[in-house]
């Protein structure tokens, strides 16, 4: 006699089947849709005119979407499939399953309300206790645009190649007015030939227009710098009546430079050096991490390919949130940020800065790592001072922690989920599909600790 539990695909259900009993009580995709439904959408849900067919409820996208982004789902058409093949999936969607136009839509159309509820899941984790603003780690990564570097061309190259397509214009057109068609190649059309060329000519035209506006744009930065430096030098001349050392500032190049770049499927990315060697198509994101939780407490996306600029715009965000979260103490952050602006700035915000001034050693000499620290300066800058504090045991051991709370994050980001690419194009938008996905990271760390 077989021993086997009985099972039928074809006989019904004698009861409709409720979706509460698909999955266990302790599971993520619960957690993330109690979470969204305790969240304002009066204005995701007040953009809709009520008229036509019904649409999906924004509740319901969103959660399609967050938990997509924790559990590494993020193309549209993906989590249309999930819709149909995952239980986690199909409970969020209540059983219901949007089609990929309409969840890509709503991820266009919703991009900036969706970066608002990332403070709504922090003030979340302030209250379930698992959030702390102690000690902050600060770094950056750079994530691939969604545009190949392949479509990203040179100011001088741009040239080049307008250039050649006026001449290959001219020379279609004196074919199309010459009465002998004899030197015309077999299966050319003169028309769609010259619109091809025309088409390319007016996107090339737009490109190096771009690059012009940027290039001007740069130039009124960096002239303001250099007349800063200049004045700078000037008032330590009058200070101690000698010339200071080293050549004046040159004053900044104007008009494009003949390497400036731009892309044409995403003109707001940059060819930026990546990890490995090499460089591509890439945004550089930027994370603020608690040091504990690992929760995201600060994110951003620019286009600079280093850091150095970063520490002041994301001191401001920090900044926003002490009224709701509390005070950071300390910032952690890597050589790349380092720079004596930085150091006051931190100084300036209320937070003692740990940045290392320079390359640290994997494996340091026993001697070096049990050295006594030095005596503190007397009447130390900023700088000077942060530099002994980072060779204090105490200095060490707090900076250690930094490879410890940004780091893991991105690892898990990239790796672990796959994130390695927007899906999104443009600077705006990859910025909110950044909120996105630390959103979600943020719902499934807090899923963890308060498990734990």
């Amino acid at each position: 006699m077989d021993n086997f539990r009985n099972f039928d695909r074809q006989t019904g259900f004698l009861l409709p089947p409720s979706v509460d009993d698909w999955l266990p009580e302790s599971h993520l995709a619960r957690f993330v849709a109690e979470v969204i439904d305790g969240f304002d959408l009066r204005t995701m849900i007040g953009s809709y005119r009520g008229s036509g067919s019904a649409a999906h409820h924004p509740r319901m996208l969103l959660g399609l979407l967050v938990y997509g982004y924790a559990t590494g789902v993020f193309s549209s058409r993906k989590l249309e499939r999930a819709t149909y093949d995952s239980v986690a999936f199909r409970f969020i969607a209540a059983n219901d399953h949007p089609d990929h136009d309409t969840i890509a839509s709503f991820r266009r159309r919703f991009l900036n309300e969706i970066e608002a509820l990332f403070v709504q899941v922090l003030l979340l984790a302030r209250e379930m206790g698992v959030l702390k603003m102690g000690t902050i780690g600060l770094d950056g990564t750079k994530i691939h645009a969604n545009a190949s570097r392949h479509s990203a061309l040179s100011y001088e190259h741009a040239g080049k190649i307008e250039a050649q397509l006026k001449a290959e214009v001219a020379d279609l057109m004196a074919k199309a007015e010459a009465a002998d068609a004899d030197d015309i190649p077999d299966g050319m059309s003169i028309p769609d030939e010259l619109a091809r060329r025309e088409e390319r000519l007016r996107k090339l035209v737009e490109a190096r227009a771009k690059m012009e506006a940027r290039a001007k744009e740069r130039h009124g930065r960096e002239l303001a710098e250099h007349e800063a430096k200049r004045a700078a030098r000037a008032a330590k001349t009058a200070a101690t009546g000698k010339k200071p050392g080293g050549k004046p500032p040159e004053p900044p190049t104007e008009g494009p430079l003949p390497n400036d770049q731009i892309n044409l499927t995403d003109e707001d990315s940059r060819i930026m050096p990546v990890a490995g060697g090499g460089f591509d198509q890439c945004y550089n994101a930027q994370a603020a991490v608690a040091a504990g939780s690992l929760l995201v407490v600060a994110a951003d996306v620019v286009q600079a390919p280093n850091d150095k600029r970063q520490v002041e715009p994301m001191l401001d965000k920090i900044g926003a949130l002490r009224e709701e979260l509390g005070d950071p103490e300390t910032l952690l952050a890597d050589t790349g940020y380092f720079s004596a602006a930085n150091v006051e700035a931190c100084k300036k915000a209320g937070i003692d800065p740990l940045i290392a001034m320079g390359r640290q050693p994997h494996h340091p000499p026993l001697a070096e790592r049990f050295e006594e620290a030095p005596p503190a300066p007397e009447n130390p800058t900023p700088v000077e001072a942060m530099a002994h504090r980072l060779k204090t045991p105490d200095g060490k051991k707090l900076y250690a922690l930094r490879k410890h709370t940004p780091e893991p994050v991105f690892g898990v980001i990239k790796s672990a989920l796959g994130f390695r690419q927007f899906s999104l194009r443009g600077l705006e938008k990859v910025r909110g599909e950044w909120s996105l996905m630390t959103m979600a990271w943020n719902l499934k760390r807090m899923f963890v600790l308060a498990a734990v």
